[in-house]
């Protein structure tokens, strides 16, 4: 099991750094889009994302990855096409940033890190000269189509020789811009590819315009000659302009939800007002935090870290946790998560998770992974491309061979036509759009998931599996207390003894417990947690005390429906911990409405079997299992998975982790513990029930748009082939035709990030 560390970061008021300079490679630079783990065999592992320029379709994703991957100490390159993002994993022992972004420039891309500031102009500078593409070759097909106008509206013989080619020659002049600059990234493109011996989408569309281009020039510069006398720049004038225009749309849509995602993980606050040992305050870099300080955060400013709310009350905005813009009241001993910003009061926090532990360095970790993953649906897809290329490469010129003998002068646009209205690139982006932006979506509204192929798992499951407390009970309405078993129980030390052992554990029962008892907790040499069980604490006198669940500590005891756990001292019970249970108030209809749509859900739960049967009867649920340990779950959840079910499990807790990662896919609430969220493949940060019906549905939606785009491709291309192969579709129309197809994928995948709820 590989574990997490935080890198330093760049102190405030230092520079940022230079790509041109070694600045990059220092860790305190790198920081910032740098992640740091320690892998199962020991090594430090560096885990860089980046931004590429450049990417015009899914072919140029193998590219970068091949080069990216021979660079000596890379372990592995992940690139997404649909959101121009690469997650380089490295070992900082043999190789550096800069390494990495020249691996890239030396592939023809362009490259920085996946910070706001630096991306923001590398989409500045992308659409500036996508935009002036576009506008050129727009420009230009306009005015070679006024000069190609005379030669389709005359009648034999009204049209002057000397005048047609004096029009020819004015169309190749005006045509010249267009091939080489306004589609330069279609030759950049195919020359990558060819130099990384792969072939890209964009070969067949290069050929398709050099080819027309130079059959043009042919016929202009030596009339009547091999090259006939027909001219072709109005289409290759207007095929680059219709292409060009749809791949600025599909630029506008990639660059619009990288924006939203920079701009909801940007409250995150650069530096903290820290009390010292003294009173005073002291302006601290976030990275200087450290568990235990007492920070002060001012009206309207982000909290800079996870923490316990001190004094006084006030609310927070926690849309980017939640999605939901309501403030949230605050009380005293309130969990504020870094990130929300503060709206009530001035208040004062006592700093418990700070850098990586936090759940907005969770949340940044997970939305960027899930944006450079490419599921297998998309990995299908590529592995088709190739060969369709291939087979398109070949019909053009068997399509050419074949007119050259029934009607040489159409063979030449025939070609053209076939290797122009062929569109890999809809199959390419039929899934990976899609599910990049239901991703964006589900995010936007409190559900970061952490592997793109969990929409697809999602959207098959066809049970449910649900943990009780936590997850289908609210842990933060009641306080917990602690009432002694008899009366020569000493419960001001139970008190305490509880205190120390609850305040080590994120359970929810423990954290209420915590926030019930105002004592001093007592002094622990060791503290271990059980996982469906419990804490087991030694004190300075070396006694042994438990704190969890009677099955473990107190079986068969008679004890109150109250009683949620129980205090041992010396392995005798002592006291019990009393909290009414309260149902979550969108539970109930949430899971009436998923067993409507096909998952019936099972209630699983450590606690007494009588306590889960009565929740289960509350919920509409016919199956519970209670007094549950962590292996009963996971035998109950690989029983359904033999006999066939497609599993979805929910959960919140330590003892959920093992039933989460074996689970088909898996929710873990966003308030759970770390470990949960680690196992899941995805995070319900809002914890609210209603969210995962809403996931539920997005990835129903979501693969329903896949399919629907997967058969657009197919029966575009279907259609269209055969057309240009007998002649039927002249080069330009079949430039539209290309445009549109990839344009209308693209289009339709964008309904995916809308609210399904709605």
């Amino acid at each position: 099991m590989s574990s997490s560390t935080s890198l330093p970061h760049r102190p405030a008021g230092l520079p940022a750094p230079s790509l041109e300079t070694p600045i990059i490679d220092d860790p305190l630079a790198y920081a910032e889009f740098t992640r740091q783990r320690i892998d199962a065999q020991g090594r430090t592992v560096c885990e860089s994302g980046l931004q590429i320029a450049g990417i015009t379709c899914a072919a140029c994703s193998g590219i970068l990855e091949s080069a990216l991957t021979r660079v000596d100490g890379v372990l592995e390159a992940r690139v997404s096409a649909a959101s121009a993002r690469a997650s380089v994993q490295w070992d900082p022992a043999r190789t550096r940033p800069s390494e990495l972004i020249a691996a890239v420039r030396g592939a023809g891309y362009d490259a920085v890190p996946d910070a706001a500031a630096p991306a923001r102009e590398l989409r500045r500078q992308e659409h500036r000269r996508a935009l002036w593409r576009w506008f050129v070759a727009a420009f230009c097909a306009m005015q070679v189509m006024m000069l190609a106008t005379p030669s389709y509206v005359a009648e034999p013989g009204d049209l002057a020789e000397d005048l047609r080619q004096l029009l020819n020659w004015g169309q190749w002049v005006l045509t010249l811009p267009v091939v080489l600059f306004a589609a330069g990234p279609f030759f950049r493109a195919a020359w990558r590819g060819l130099r990384q011996r792969r072939i890209g989408m964009d070969l067949p569309v290069a050929v398709g315009i050099a080819t027309a281009f130079a059959g043009s020039m042919g016929a202009t510069f030596s009339p009547g000659g091999a090259f006939g006398h027909e001219v072709w720049y109005d289409s290759v004038s207007m095929f680059v302009a219709f292409v060009l225009g749809a791949r600025y749309l599909e630029l506008r849509t990639r660059h619009r939800a990288q924006a939203d995602l920079e701009a909801s993980l940007a409250t995150m606050p650069a530096t903290a007002r820290r009390e010292s040992a003294d009173g005073a305050l002291e302006t601290v870099s976030v990275r200087r935090l450290q568990r235990g300080d007492v920070v002060q955060v001012p009206l309207g400013e982000a909290f800079p870290a996870d923490g316990l709310l001190l004094e006084a009350g006030t609310e927070a905005d926690e849309a980017l946790l939640t999605g939901e813009s309501t403030p949230v009241p605050k009380a005293v001993g309130a969990m504020l998560v870094a990130g929300s910003v503060n709206v009530g009061a001035p208040a004062r926090m006592r700093v418990e998770r700070v850098g990586a532990d936090t759940r907005y360095e969770a949340i940044v970790a997970m939305m960027r992974d899930a944006m450079t993953q490419r599921p297998a649906a998309v990995q299908v897809a590529d592995r088709w491309a190739g060969p369709f290329l291939w087979a398109v490469l070949l019909l053009a010129a068997g399509a050419a061979a074949v007119w050259s003998l029934v009607d040489p002068a159409r063979a030449l646009p025939v070609a053209v036509a076939v290797l122009v209205v062929t569109c890999p690139c809809a199959l390419s982006l039929a899934a990976p759009a899609a599910m990049v932006a239901a991703a964006g979506g589900l995010a936007r509204r409190g559900v970061m998931l952490q592997r793109l192929d969990a929409l697809e798992a999602l959207a098959r499951a066809d049970r449910l599996f649900v943990d009780k407390t936590g997850t289908l009970t609210d842990e933060h309405g009641a306080t917990a207390r602690l009432v002694a078993l008899t009366d020569s129980v000493d419960l001001a030390l139970a008190e305490s003894a509880a205190v120390a052992l609850a305040v080590r554990s994120t359970h929810p029962l423990s954290a209420a417990l915590a926030a019930g008892l105002s004592v001093s907790p007592l002094v622990m040499s060791r503290v271990d947690e059980r996982a469906g069980q419990g804490l087991e604490g030694v004190d300075d006198q070396g006694r042994r005390w438990q704190l969890g669940s009677p099955a473990w500590l107190a079986p068969g005891l008679p004890l109150p429906d109250e009683a949620r756990a129980v205090l041992s001292l010396d392995g005798r019970p002592v006291a019990q911990v009393m909290r009414a249970e309260s149902l979550r108030e969108d539970a109930a209809p949430a899971l009436a409405a998923l067993a409507e749509r096909g998952l019936p859900a099972t209630l699983l739960s450590g606690d007494r079997d009588a306590r889960v049967q009565a929740m289960a009867a509350r919920l509409g649920i016919t199956r519970a299992l209670g007094e549950a340990s962590p292996e009963a779950k996971l035998a109950a959840v690989q029983a359904a998975q033999a006999q066939g079910h497609r599993v979805l499990m929910v959960g919140d807790g330590v003892n959920d982790a093992p039933v989460l990662a074996r689970a088909d896919v898996s929710l873990a609430m966003g308030h759970g513990a770390l470990v949960a969220r680690a196992q899941a493949d995805a995070v319900v940060v809002s914890g609210r029930w209603q969210d995962v019906l809403r996931a539920r549905a997005t990835a129903v939606r979501t693969l329903a748009i896949v399919r629907q785009n997967l058969v657009w491709a197919v029966a575009y291309n279907a259609v269209g082939i055969p057309l240009a192969v007998i002649g039927w579709l002249p080069p330009w129309a079949a430039g539209l035709g290309m445009a549109a197809s990839s344009l209308t994928v693209v289009l339709n995948a964008l309904r995916a990030a809308r609210d399904p709820m709605r």
